[in-house]
C-alpha cells in the first residue's frame, strides 16, 4: 500500500510502498556524508530507490541531481516525492545504471553517490522470494565491480565518489578502488555499540587524487534523535 511519510526530520515528504523496499538509515547517513562545494554542479545518484538521498541533497544544496532507479514502481514513487517537495533540481532516470554510458559522456559528474545492493549472489544466497525487494538487497541487476566501472567513466577528474556498504566487503571495495584510479580519502565506520563489530562503512573516494586516508568512527543507537550534521566535524 502506498503511503506518504515524513523523511525523518528533514522537513521533506517521501512516498513509499509497504510492499516494496523502503529507504533506510544507510541512505540518510550517506546523504549526510556527502560534501558539496560551490564549484560542484552535477551529482549522480546510482541505485536511488525512492530518492531519499536526492531529496535531502536537493533541498540542502544548489546542485543538479540525476537519480537512477531500475525498478519502475519505485522510480514512480521517487517522481511523486520530487513533485511533492517542489524540488526542480532533481531528475530521475528509470534504467539500469549499467546503461548510463549511453546517456552521458565520460567525465561528466562532479559527485557520484551510491547505496548499492549489499549482497553477492551465489549458490548459498538466501534471496527474498519477492523479487522487487531482492533486487534492492542482492546484486541481481548490477554488481559492485560494474558500479566502479560506471564511476570511473562518468566521474570527473578529482571528482568524489561516496559509497555506503557493509564492512565485510571492505577488502573488495579497496581493491576495486585501486584498479579504477579512485583513492580512498575518508572512511567512517558506523557502530551500534563499541563492543560490537561495525555495521556500516562510508567511504569517500577521489578520482586520480594523491593517496592518504582519514579514518573515523561514529556510534548510532536508539538515542540518536537526528542525523542532520552528524558528520559535520568530518567534512
Amino acid at each position: 500500500m502506498e503511503v506518504l511519510n515524513d523523511l525523518y526530520d528533514y522537513g521533506l515528504k517521501i512516498y513509499q510502498d509497504n510492499e516494496l523496499f523502503k529507504f533506510s538509515l544507510d541512505s540518510l547517513l550517506l546523504a549526510e556524508f556527502v560534501n558539496v562545494d560551490k564549484s560542484d554542479k552535477k551529482l549522480l545518484d546510482i541505485c536511488s530507490g525512492n530518492a531519499p538521498l536526492p531529496l535531502i541533497i536537493g533541498k540542502k544544496y544548489n546542485i543538479d541531481i540525476t537519480g537512477v532507479e531500475i525498478q519502475r514502481e519505485i522510480y514512480l514513487l521517487a517522481i511523486k516525492s520530487i513533485v511533492e517537495n517542489n524540488l526542480s533540481n532533481i531528475e530521475m532516470l528509470n534504467c539500469n545504471a549499467k546503461d548510463l554510458k549511453n546517456y552521458f559522456p565520460g567525465n561528466n559528474f562532479d559527485i557520484i553517490t551510491c547505496n548499492p545492493p549489499f549482497f553477492k549472489v551465489n549458490e548459498t544466497s538466501l534471496i527474498n522470494e519477492e523479487r522487487k525487494k531482492a533486487i534492492a538487497r542482492h546484486e541481481l541487476t548490477i554488481t559492485l565491480e560494474e558500479i566502479f566501472d560506471i564511476v570511473k567513466h562518468l566521474l570527473k577528474d578529482k571528482g568524489a565518489f561516496y559509497l555506503v556498504h557493509r564492512p565485510s566487503r571492505l577488502e573488495e571495495i579497496m581493491n576495486l578502488a585501486t584498479t579504477h584510479n579512485l583513492h580512498v580519502k575518508k572512511m567512517i565506520f558506523i557502530y551500534s555499540d563499541w563492543k560490537k563489530d561495525a555495521i556500516m562503512v562510508l567511504l569517500k573516494m577521489v578520482k586520480n587524487s594523491a593517496p592518504g586516508v582519514k579514518i573515523k568512527s561514529v556510534i548510532i543507537n536508539r538515542e540518536t534523535k537526528t542525523y542532520q550534521n552528524i558528520f559535520k566535524e568530518e567534512k
